[in-house]
């Protein structure tokens, strides 16, 4: 299996997702530290960061309901506008009363992941771009390309301080520059997306509502797993980059570019993960990939803040970086092959929404607990909520197997008996 092998409405979803995931991830590594050499506490900081999350769960939402009557290419082309004016807000006001309204309909992302409403169209594409048997790689495959984003975006957020050195500018106005490239990496996303073909729409009459029904036992399985990533996604959302990168800033007093290399590194190990995850889902099935990898990656984070050095800090965290990132691709491949494909656009819009509207509440509150109770008090909350999700999950699912797996033999629990 190898990318070239994918269809070409795939590789050009892979270009787009690159693009955008290179983008978030740079502004994740950045954002808190720019918002708090412009005179916001971490209170402030929070409350932006989840109104921006806020923007991007109501528009996974409109996606969800009405993208396959408006327009699969359409829609990713408006978000990546949207998403750009976010960045020119940033790069061109420091008026809290301006970035607020800016922050909510740009969908700002300070998660330093692509988990937005762009995502959940990627998600709800790729797999009518191959078969079956393929989906879980054609997934993987894009979560290594996004994390391969996310890591070279993460190295690029030394690109404030070196600006600052190499012109003689001021930090803030270096950060400034920063957003605006930042604006134009997301507009140049646009190119891949004005060449996708047809083939990537559902066509449905604009007035029909059974466009976004879903059978029953469709709706009771997402609506279940909605409101378990749910939960997931509020402990995600107290472990978001930004405040993750604040907590090292202010723990350790580790430089701006020591955490652009310690992201870089987090979002590489990401990348390798999603092909690992999908080589260990095909011989134990996606939801025990999901939670036995996720679950130990909670446990390494929530030891992150008894450690006495940064580099053992550093360490701990990047232990759970190789593992938290296994259940992505298992997680969207076993969300499209529970329900039917012509019900995989809202499935994919409602559990991201859900995910988006739970990291919305977590970054506020964590923002609150970091200033007025502990500095680590994120780290150990989030990694409560998600080892909770884990086994939630598991007790929950552990008997509903995507149609690939139903064909194994009796007594070996999701593995295939054929390839």
């Amino acid at each position: 299996m190898t990318i070239g092998s994918e269809g070409r409405d795939a590789r050009l979803i892979y270009a787009g997702g690159f693009l955008r995931s290179a983008t978030v991830s740079l502004v994740g590594v950045v954002l808190a530290i720019y918002l708090a050499e412009i005179g916001l506490d971490a209170a402030a900081i929070g409350l932006l960061i989840g109104i921006g999350l806020t923007g991007s769960s109501l528009a996974t939402l409109v996606v969800g309901i009405r993208g396959d009557v408006w327009g699969r290419k359409r829609m990713l082309i408006a978000l990546a506008i949207l998403t750009a004016t976010g960045y020119v807000a940033l790069a061109s006001s420091m008026n809290l009363r301006v970035l607020i309204p800016m922050a909510f309909f740009g969908m700002l992302n300070g998660m330093g992941r692509d988990r937005g409403a762009a995502s959940a169209l990627d998600q709800a594409i790729l797999p009518e771009t191959v078969g079956p048997e393929r989906r879980t790689w054609a997934l993987a495959w894009y979560n290594l390309v996004l994390d391969a984003g996310h890591a070279l975006g993460a190295l690029a957020g030394v690109m404030p301080t070196v600006l600052a050195r190499v012109t003689h500018v001021s930090s803030p106005t270096a950060h400034r520059a920063t957003f605006w490239m930042c604006a134009a990496l997301i507009l140049a996303s646009v190119v891949p997306y004005l060449a996708l073909t047809s083939r990537i729409e559902i066509v449905r009459h604009a007035d029909s509502r059974k466009s976004v029904a879903l059978d029953p036992r469709s709706r009771r399985v997402v609506t279940r797993l909605a409101l378990l990533f749910g939960l997931d996604s509020i402990g995600g959302g107290f472990l978001n980059s930004a405040l993750i990168a604040y907590w090292f800033f202010r723990r350790y007093g580790t430089s701006e570019a020591d955490l652009a290399v310690l992201f870089f590194a987090a979002r590489a190990l990401n990348a390798l993960s999603h092909i690992a995850a999908a080589w260990i889902a095909r011989r134990i099935g996606l939801l025990k990939t999901m939670v036995w990898t996720h679950l130990p990656s909670s446990l390494f984070i929530v030891a992150a803040p008894a450690a006495p050095s940064a580099a053992i800090a550093g360490a701990l965290f990047l232990a759970r970086e190789a593992l938290v990132e296994m259940d992505v691709p298992t997680r969207q491949s076993y969300v499209m092959a529970v329900v039917k494909p012509n019900e995989r656009m809202f499935a994919s819009g409602v559990t991201n929404v859900t995910r988006n509207v739970a990291w919305a509440v977590g970054p506020a509150v964590a923002g609150t607990v970091m200033q007025h109770l502990a500095l680590a008090g994120p780290l150990l909350i989030g990694g409560a909520l998600k080892i909770s999700y884990d086994v939630m999950l598991y007790v929950a699912f552990r008997r509903v197997r995507p149609p690939e797996e139903l064909s194994v033999s009796v007594g070996a629990d999701g593995i295939r008996s054929t390839r």
